[in-house]
């Protein structure tokens, strides 16, 4: 019988009783069931005899307990993960497709089909070291310092969501682009943007698809730049999207390996925290390769 080490995000579902429908699904697919709540003290310290870590929450949760295996000693045992998505966005599980259903995502452990995910390596930056999703400035820093005050339900994904979007469009039509200094694999492509997004997955924030054929298993990244020319046709793709019409929108995307990044103002975000820093401050960007493990469905 494996040994799968349930990590929670408690905030994420309903409560205590959707706590015990997880643990329920897991054990009745034949596995043997570790609980730990990521908001309590402990669930750091992984057992060496545990075949699989689940991660149920959002993409929070993920870079969480991504930050501790990343973290740890390069011979230490590399734990495959089970994402088990159950936040807003869920921008990892739908890159990864794994868009099933709870039971039907636990039942495919059982065939141990993995996927190997790149993970972006940040030089230069004392708040963090590394992104599983995207590094970016520009439009993204400013809706998420917007959505701090947003009076929404945290249990209502799509409220939230449809708020987000209905910020960004307000904040798109005001915002003055800034110039980025953006070298890319050697190659000089500087300007002034709306936003830059160093992506690994295909979407980020408020389910904004910026980088569709992104594939974090794929030895690099897809840097998506807004210059300051496009400004009024993603108001519009925006406008859409707050519709419930989505229709494509091509932004323009870079593949990258080695990057090096500074902006013309002092906010940017590290896939969903948001960093204050000075302007112009270089950052330099690489891949760890193949760093975690995921199921697949």
């Amino acid at each position: 019988m494996k040994k799968v080490n349930l990590l929670h995000n408690p905030e994420a579902g309903d409560g205590d009783h959707f706590t015990e429908a997880l643990i329920a699904a897991i054990t009745g697919e034949g596995f043997e069931c570790k609980y730990s709540s990521i908001k309590k003290e402990g669930w750091k310290t992984f057992d060496e005899n545990i075949d699989l870590l689940a991660i149920a929450g959002g993409d929070g949760t993920v870079r969480k307990v991504a930050k501790e295996l990343l973290h740890r000693p390069l011979l230490e045992k590399i734990y495959p993960i089970g994402l088990l998505p159950c936040g807003t966005a869920n921008n990892i599980a739908k890159t990864l497709k794994l868009e099933k259903q709870t039971a039907q995502l636990i039942s495919s452990w059982k065939k141990e089909n993995f996927k190997r995910y790149d993970v972006g390596r940040i030089s230069n930056l004392e708040q963090t070291d590394f992104f599983l999703e995207s590094l970016g400035f520009g439009i993204f820093p400013y809706l998420m310092m917007e959505m701090k005050s947003a009076a929404v339900d945290k249990d209502n994904p799509q409220q939230k969501i449809q708020e987000a979007l209905k910020r960004m469009h307000k904040i798109i039509l005001s915002y003055a682009p800034r110039y980025c200094r953006l070298e890319i694999d050697g190659v000089d492509h500087s300007g002034k943007f709306l936003m830059v997004e160093i992506m690994n997955t295909r979407s980020i924030g408020p389910n904004m698809t910026l980088s569709p054929d992104s594939d974090p298993g794929d030895g690099q990244f897809e840097a998506t730049v807004t210059p300051e020319k496009d400004k009024e046709q993603l108001a519009e793709y925006i406008r859409r999207k707050i519709n419930g019409e989505e229709s494509p929108y091509a932004f323009t995307c870079i593949p990258a390996k080695k990057i090096n990044i500074s902006w013309e103002g002092s906010h940017l975000h590290v896939d969903d925290e948001l960093i204050k820093t000075y302007k112009g401050k270089n950052i330099r960007i690489d891949l760890r390769e193949g760093a975690l493990k995921f199921f697949t469905a």
